[in-house]
């Protein structure tokens, strides 16, 4: 691929880029994917415990952890888990997704994952779940369902089969509360509707109350920390400022990793504009303009204060998971921003100056996988799971 420069301009003090990447180079170290385990069914996230101990979600089948022998048990989810979990089901994008531990786990023991419910009978919904993980690791209890009012696509429409476009991120803040994604579900009211749990990135504390913080606009749901958003999957906090950041991928177009600022709004509004018709209501992947224009990611002219993507790829390459990465080994990509590229099965690597500047991007040396998660583990190795079923991390040398 041939070179090709950024256009950069400073937006409150962050980059927004525009067109192909820099194929910059930097001294990065060797970077040796070593296998932990595979044979999984459609991984999705995980975390690691205080003693290293690793949970890891799988789509269909829920929550399992895996030892230091390597021994898998599956604690929540499926009939044949510790817990089952009677109420998840398993359609489309959805199922069991994100997976994070409390910051005070020591003391609380406390694990939340995201997941699709049926306990509506009317209809279904996303949760965040928090559990209790037992002391000897091998089994969870009090069950508490501390959202329940996430929206889920409950049927297909002409964009997409049921259960499309559910977020499903969790990463607690070092703030000390629970940021949580939601999709837009194909539908085009969702992302701009304040009232709706969908298309948004939620922040509640560990009970699921709308931290005392949060300014979303007047009359909204109070646990929004932001809205306008597409389907984000990626979720992280910057090392130095803690300042929240997202990753998603556009409607085959303009995937963007943006900055969050409390109350913001990230632009994206796929409902047709009057006198436009869109298949469903859900203009998402053609135009909601009069004037034939693609539907934009981030729509500066319906909303002038829009937060301005940090990094876009004109060419929607399925960006999806996301996490910053820091220690001396990693050498000049200490304190990068790693976003994995689902459809490409790439891993960009995103460094900024010290005033939180982009300044280079560039593909890291990888196999070619559908990256689903990227973590970095405490001692600043990464590990990451793959739709093709395996957890992997990288030796640095």
């Amino acid at each position: 691929m041939g070179l090709k420069k950024w256009k950069i301009y400073s937006i409150l003090g962050i980059a927004c880029t525009v067109g192909a990447w820099n194929a910059g180079k930097s001294d990065i170290p060797t970077l040796i994917p070593t296998e932990v385990t595979s044979g999984l069914q459609s991984p999705w996230d995980l975390a690691f415990l205080p003693d290293g101990q690793m949970l890891y979600t799988e789509k269909c089948l829920g929550l399992s952890i895996l030892d230091a022998a390597g021994m898998k048990l599956r604690l929540f989810g499926t009939q044949d888990a510790v817990v089952a979990a009677e109420d998840l089901f398993c359609e489309g994008q959805s199922g069991m997704g994100g997976v994070t531990l409390d910051p005070e786990f020591a003391t609380n023991r406390f694990i939340y994952v995201y997941m699709s419910s049926n306990q509506n009978p009317e209809v279904k919904e996303n949760h965040v779940v928090r559990l209790k993980l037992a002391e000897d690791a091998k089994s969870v209890s009090d069950r508490q369902d501390i959202i329940t009012d996430i929206a889920y696509k409950n049927k297909a429409n002409a964009w997409g089969e049921a259960g499309s476009h559910s977020g499903s991120r969790l990463r607690f803040g070092p703030d000390g509360y629970l940021y949580v994604t939601s999709g837009d579900n194909h539908n085009g009211t969702i992302p701009q509707d304040v009232k709706i749990l969908g298309g948004k990135v939620l922040r509640v504390d560990r009970d699921g109350k709308a931290a005392a913080e949060n300014t979303p606009p007047e009359g909204a749901d109070p646990r929004i920390f932001t809205y306008g958003h597409r389907n984000p999957q990626g979720l992280t906090f910057h090392p130095v400022s803690g300042q929240a950041f997202v990753a998603e991928h556009g409607p085959n177009h303009s995937d963007e990793v943006t900055a969050l600022v409390n109350g913001g709004n990230g632009g994206w509004d796929p409902k047709p504009d009057a006198g436009v018709m869109c298949d469903d209501g859900y203009c998402g992947y053609v135009s909601n303009r009069r004037d034939g224009r693609l539907t934009a990611m981030t729509d500066t002219e319906k909303f002038p204060q829009a937060l301005a993507p940090t990094w876009t790829l004109p060419d929607s390459q399925g960006m999806g998971p996301a996490t910053f990465v820091t220690g001396e080994a990693w050498k000049d990509l200490n304190g990068a921003l790693l976003v994995g590229l689902m459809k490409t099965g790439k891993v960009m690597a995103l460094t900024f100056d010290e005033s939180g500047t982009l300044i280079n991007t560039q593909e890291l040396p990888l196999p070619v996988s559908r990256y689903r998660t990227l973590v970095q583990h405490a001692d600043g190795t990464l590990y990451y799971a793959t739709d093709e079923g395996a957890i992997m991390k990288l030796v640095l040398q």
